[in-house]
């Protein structure tokens, strides 16, 4: 496959003002990409897009809600106004709402569906007809490693992460016959952002996410390698393969250790205020890539729920492969072929 050139390159990123959005529009800008910055929070967006000028790349922030529909059209019309077409859109926009299903308000179950499957198809309806008109052009959604194993106390979040991954697969099929279009997911395992601490927490406890947390730098290059080389999808972070095998060997066993990993971790968690956080509207903040995770006392916990779906698959191989005992011999009955002839009848039709 033919390696496209990033330098000039028109690039839309949705969900740019911190975290993953952040970093990939840095790394966008280092490769001197035009880049069309998207996101809820004007402030933030605006520091992002200073950065990514003092890099060296041309920039329009246009603040975004990618649930509005309209909106995310008119911010496709702008990007080709800003660059004349479109070559790469990445859509990253992501948040959650973690506590007990029926204990979280079902307005901010269906704002997590809005904003992490709604938000992502509104960015394809609107830069997909560009696609086709210039036919070609590369769109990457972010995933989660959520979309291949579920995650307890976060419904909706696993609900729209695995519905995304159905609909990138959906929008591939229907663009078969488009060589030059591609369509492509990333998966990233837990990673250091501020969106943990950005998202809407039902729990009263405090949240973390289990070790290995991974760089969001990590999940911009491969970002990156996808716009130059695209292909379906790529997992960042070895754990997504393993959290990905452990499920799909005993999902049943794997979801109930994930439940009761993270019911004991929210026993011990210190007690925290109930939040919205920035699920409804975007908090002020100041844009930042890392979330401070990744600190040796992270490193340090325990068992991971990568480690628990492992075991929970490796549970289950041991259980495929155990040795049955013999089936003891049955005698029986002997038919004979005449009993398996039907019934001869008395009168004949000859």
């Amino acid at each position: 496959m033919a390696q496209h050139h990033l330098g000039g390159a028109t690039v839309v990123i949705t969900g740019a003002s911190s975290g993953i959005g952040q970093a990939t529009a840095e790394a966008f800008a280092r490769e001197g990409a035009r880049l069309v910055l998207a996101a809820r929070g004007p402030e933030a967006l605006e520091q992002v897009a200073a950065r990514c000028r003092e890099l060296g790349a041309a920039v329009a922030a246009v603040p975004t809600d990618i649930t509005d529909t309209e909106a995310v059209q008119a911010l496709a019309e702008r990007a080709v106004q800003f660059g004349c077409g479109i070559e790469v859109w990445v859509s990253v926009v992501g948040t959650g709402a973690v506590g007990r299903f029926h204990e979280v308000p079902m307005a901010a179950h269906e704002q997590v569906i809005r904003a992490n499957l709604l938000g992502h198809m509104n960015d394809a309806h609107a830069v997909l007809p560009v696609f086709l008109r210039q036919e070609r052009g590369v769109l990457i959604n972010i995933n989660s490693v959520g979309g291949y194993a579920s995650v307890p106390f976060a419904a909706a979040y696993g609900a729209s992460k695995f519905g995304l991954r159905g609909f990138t697969e959906a929008l591939r099929a229907e663009l078969a016959d488009q060589p030059h279009i591609h369509v492509c997911d990333v998966f990233p395992a837990f990673i250091d952002t501020p969106g943990l601490g950005h998202g809407a927490n039902y729990t009263g406890r405090r949240l973390s996410a289990p070790p290995p947390v991974y760089d969001a730098r990590r999940v911009a290059a491969t970002v990156l390698r996808l716009a130059r080389r695209p292909r379906n999808s790529a997992m960042v972070g070895s754990v997504v393969a393993l959290i990905r095998a452990g499920h799909a060997l005993a999902p049943a066993l794997s979801m109930r250790f994930m439940a009761q990993f993270m019911a004991s971790y929210f026993r011990r968690a210190e007690a925290v205020p109930v939040t919205e956080g920035a699920l409804f509207a975007p908090m002020p903040r100041q844009a930042a890539i890392d979330g401070g995770l990744r600190s040796l006392r992270q490193r340090a916990v325990g068992l991971s729920v990568a480690g628990v779906a492992v075991l929970a698959g490796a549970a289950a191989v041991a259980l495929l492969l155990r040795p049955q005992p013999p089936v003891a011999a049955r005698s029986w009955p002997v038919r004979t072929l005449e009993a398996w002839q039907p019934a001869k009848r008395h009168r004949r039709w000859w």
